[in-house]
């Protein structure tokens, strides 16, 4: 039976995760096969859901470690800030391991998880920056990430740092961390339309900034 009562928090795991690179699907995989591989994880990460709702620490570290990279780039293009993308990581896993229990598997784990660290990140910003948030990427810079490989990357940052933040959120869903439509609006708590409309105008508004970046031609 899982454990009903409140868990005390455990320490939050090292952030060096560079030992558990996300798993990937190869070019060659066909789509029934990506699927199986995800329907693979999703397993294991139930079964790890399973053992951190019975204060399980060693399957708490190992799903931290499985999401640590994939929140932090989410939360970095989110926040714009490394600093403030590790505290709501460390947030993100606390409301994990208090409320593994409730987890009912209604949704893949990824989009559980995605959802607790959207909102947390959302909070957050709303505290340190009371203004719309709508509007914070305009004026702010680019954090710069220490996984950035190439210019090429770093132009197509600086066109998404521009973007409102929630349509920026839907094209980092979806292109970055491959959510479905479905699966993104349960993260963002909205309709399925909501985030088509967001991912239409998002594509519209970076296509157009793509050439500004660029400047004019020779």
């Amino acid at each position: 039976m899982l454990a009903t009562t409140k868990p005390a928090r455990p320490p939050v795991p090292g952030r060096n995760t560079a030992s558990a690179p996300e798993p990937r699907v190869s070019p060659g995989e066909s789509e029934l096969e990506a699927r199986a591989s995800g329907a693979s994880r999703n397993a294991r990460e139930l079964a790890l859901i399973a053992r951190v709702a019975q204060q399980d620490r060693v399957a708490f570290k190992e799903l931290y470690l499985l999401y640590h990279r994939r929140l932090a780039r989410f939360l970095t293009r989110l926040t714009s800030r490394y600093d403030l993308a590790e505290e709501i990581i460390n947030d993100t896993f606390w409301v994990v391991w208090q409320r593994a229990a409730d987890f009912r598997g209604a949704s893949q784990v990824s989009t559980w998880i995605m959802g607790i660290a959207y909102r947390r990140g959302l909070k957050t910003l709303k505290r340190l920056h009371p203004a719309p948030l709508a509007d914070e990427s305009e004026t702010e810079k680019l954090a710069e990430e220490p996984w950035k490989e190439e210019e090429l990357r770093e132009w197509l940052g600086a066109g998404l740092a521009r973007l409102p933040l929630e349509q920026r959120m839907v094209l980092e869903l979806a292109y970055h961390l491959g959510h479905s439509c479905e699966e993104i609006a349960l993260i963002m708590e909205c309709p399925v339309n909501t985030v088509k409309t967001r991912m239409f105008h998002a594509r519209r508004k970076l296509k157009h900034l793509l050439h500004e970046l660029a400047g004019p031609a020779e």
